[in-house]
């Protein structure tokens, strides 16, 4: 077992960070993380550095992009507003899951906050076992504590059902649904956007009903 004195900001850092052109180490002599970024100038000497080292880094084991998704999905499954629920399991449906994810939970301040805590748990054992793998004792605890097992849901969110909504009702509601999270003081314009399109669906809507009744009487 070693006795390491790790930088646990930056330890916490590394094991977040899970770009496919990045990897850390441990420096088991002064608990300091290496980074290294392909893009960087410094990388190959880095590397270089690193190799000749021997036993003395050791590379850390990020939570996957993998791991880290079906912690949403754990997540959202665990959100009791059946309207929220619903939004976040469509936010997390293909491509830029991450980014749609958090920009709905920033209307949602006490979710957000929850989704941290919990986020925050799941992380913190993750470092926890990879150190207990590797027999590093760290010299001083986390700031944190000791972290139990976090309860993990068996129930992982299931895709909406279909909706009994017709599309206009649905998409009414979404509309509505936009609307009470715009900031007041864009509302003024929001109005006026809405109220030209309405107009110009009525002038539509005359110029086809004019269209026709002119069909009839040629």
């Amino acid at each position: 077992m070693r006795v390491i004195p790790i930088r646990w900001a930056e330890l916490e850092t590394a094991f977040e960070r899970n770009a496919p052109d990045t990897e850390s180490y441990l420096d088991s002599r002064t608990g300091e993380v290496v980074t290294i970024v392909d893009s960087n100038p410094d990388a190959h000497a880095m590397r270089g550095m690193v190799a000749s080292g021997g036993d003395i880094f050791i590379r850390i084991e990020p939570a996957s992009s993998r791991e880290q998704y079906r912690w949403m999905e754990r997540f959202v499954a665990s959100v009791a507003d059946e309207a929220l629920r619903e939004r976040l399991s469509i936010s997390i449906d293909g491509k830029g899951a991450f980014r749609r994810f958090k920009d709905v939970l920033l209307n949602y301040p006490s979710e957000r906050e929850r989704w941290f805590a919990y986020r925050a748990d799941l992380l913190h054992w993750h470092m926890q076992e990879w150190l207990k793998r590797e027999g590093i004792q760290a010299r001083d605890p986390p700031p944190w504590g000791e972290v139990e097992r976090p309860p993990e849901l068996e129930v992982v969110a299931e895709r909406p059902a279909v909706s009994a909504e017709g599309p206009g009702e649905m998409l009414r509601r979404q509309a509505r649904e936009l609307i009470e999270q715009i900031p007041a003081v864009e509302l003024p314009a929001a109005i006026a956007f809405l109220d030209f399109l309405k107009e110009r669906g009525v002038a539509e809507l005359n110029r086809l009903r004019g269209g026709g009744h002119k069909r009839t009487a040629a």
